[in-house]
C-alpha cells in the first residue's frame, strides 16, 4: 500500500484495449476530485531530492545512482494519458461504484480492515483529515486491492520501466482526502505515481529512524515535530504531482501526506 506493502499481490499485468473511455484532460484537472469542500493543504515544502527527466536517466544509470542508494523523482516516464481518463471521478463511481474496497487505519501498522463500497467511501470517507485525530481513527483506501474486481483498470496503468534484479511488480491502487496520509514505516523499494492531486513525502535512510508516534497522523508529525527538528534530522522530502513518479528504495523509512484529495498508484519491486 501506497506505502505498507500490499497484502495482496499479483504479477503485473500486461496493457490490453478497452473502449467507450471518455477524453482524459491534462494532469492537472483534477479529474473532478478537487471540490470546492477540500480543505487544501497549499504548503507543499522544499523539495531536496533529485528531480529528472525520465528521458535523461538510463536504466543503468538508475541503477548505479538510485536504485539502491537514494530516492529520486522522475517525470514523463510513461504515458497514462488512458488510465488517468479511467480514474477521474465520473469513470470510477460509474464503472466500479458498486464494489467493495478495503479500507485501512491511516497508522503506521494498519492493522484495521473494513470494506465498503466504493460509492459509500466516496460519499462518506473521503473528506478532509484534522491534525488531533489519531490514525487508529481514521480509515481510508490506499492499496489493499482486490485483483479481480479492479483488474480491467490496473491492467491500463503503464508501470515505470525500470526494474530492479530479481524482482517483479505488484500495483497498489488508492483514493485519499486532503490531510490523509500514512505514517513513518518502511519495506521493500517501489515507485509512487500520482494521477490526481498532489502528494506530499518525507523520507530518510535506514539507519536514521525517524522520531514519530505509530498512532499519530503525518498531518500531526507536520504540524507539530517537523518544524522543531534540528538541522541534522530533517527528512528528505517533496511533493509529487499527477505525471511525476517518486523512487524509494529498500528499507527507508517514509511518511505521506496527501495536500488535496489525491488518486495515486504504486508500483512495489519484491
Amino acid at each position: 500500500m501506497e506505502n505498507t506493502a500490499p497484502l495482496t499481490s499479483w504479477t503485473l499485468l500486461v496493457l490490453t484495449c478497452l473502449t467507450g473511455l471518455e477524453a482524459a484532460g491534462p494532469p492537472g484537472d483534477g479529474g473532478g476530485w478537487s471540490l470546492k469542500s477540500d480543505l487544501r493543504l497549499q504548503d507543499e515544502g522544499l523539495c531536496n531530492i533529485d528531480v529528472l527527466d525520465g528521458s535523461s536517466l538510463s536504466h543503468q544509470q538508475f541503477l548505479e545512482r538510485y536504485a539502491f542508494v537514494r530516492p529520486v523523482i522522475l517525470r514523463g516516464l510513461t504515458d497514462n494519458t488512458r488510465f488517468r481518463s479511467s480514474c477521474s471521478r465520473s469513470r470510477l463511481l460509474q464503472e466500479y461504484g458498486g464494489k467493495n474496497v478495503r479500507l485501512s487505519t491511516a497508522n503506521t501498522h494498519s492493522y484495521r480492515k473494513v470494506d465498503v463500497p466504493l460509492q459509500e467511501y466516496v460519499d462518506v470517507w473521503l473528506r478532509p483529515q484534522s491534525a488531533d485525530v489519531l490514525g487508529s481513527d481514521i480509515l481510508y483506501f490506499f492499496g489493499d486491492n482486490n485483483v479481480t474486481e479492479w483488474q480491467l483498470l490496473l491492467q491500463q496503468y503503464a508501470s515505470p520501466p525500470y526494474v530492479l534484479p530479481r524482482t517483479s511488480g505488484a500495483l497498489s491502487f488508492g483514493i485519499a482526502g486532503p490531510g490523509s496520509g500514512v505514517p513513518f514505516h518502511w519495506h521493500g523499494p517501489g515507485f509512487s505515481e500520482v494521477i490526481y492531486g498532489r502528494k506530499r513525502w518525507f523520507l530518510y535512510p535506514p539507519d536514521q529512524e525517524p522520531h514519530f508516534h505509530p498512532n499519530r497522523t503525518t498531518l500531526s508529525w507536520v504540524t507539530e515535530t517537523y518544524p522543531q527538528l534540528p538541522e541534522a534530522e530533517a527528512p528528505q522530502e517533496c511533493t509529487i504531482s499527477p505525471g511525476e513518479v517518486l523512487y524509494f528504495p529498500d528499507r527507508w523509512w517514509h511518511a505521506t501526506l496527501n495536500l488535496e484529495t489525491s488518486v495515486f498508484i504504486s508500483t512495489f519491486l519484491g
